[in-house]
């Protein structure tokens, strides 16, 4: 049996689902949406820093300039903030990082 001939509508609505799946992300990856209405906020504590900010794409950066309390040695943290979209999160980490 030959296979069925591929029609334009089928090609254009496979290019247009291609297209769609090949596009980046805008968003960093350490901002995950967690439905229906969270972020989880991967981050990276650097203690004991000379200054205060935020930075990195992997991970949100967070260097504090205060030493680690309590001993703790994990550096590697997930945030999970409620009732916003990731968008308002990702906005408002670029707006502080810019400042």
């Amino acid at each position: 049996m030959a296979p069925a001939k591929k029609g334009k509508a089928n090609n254009e609505s496979t290019r247009k689902t291609q297209a769609s799946q090949s596009e980046p992300n805008q968003f960093p990856s350490c901002l995950k949406s967690i439905p229906p209405s969270s972020v989880a906020i991967t981050i990276h504590a650097k203690p004991g820093s000379k200054l205060s900010s935020i930075t990195g794409e992997e991970a949100v950066g967070v260097q504090i300039d205060a030493p680690a309390r309590d001993g703790s040695k994990s550096r590697d943290k997930v945030v999970i903030v409620e009732d916003v979209t990731i968008k308002s999160v990702f906005d408002a980490l670029n707006k502080d990082v810019k400042s």
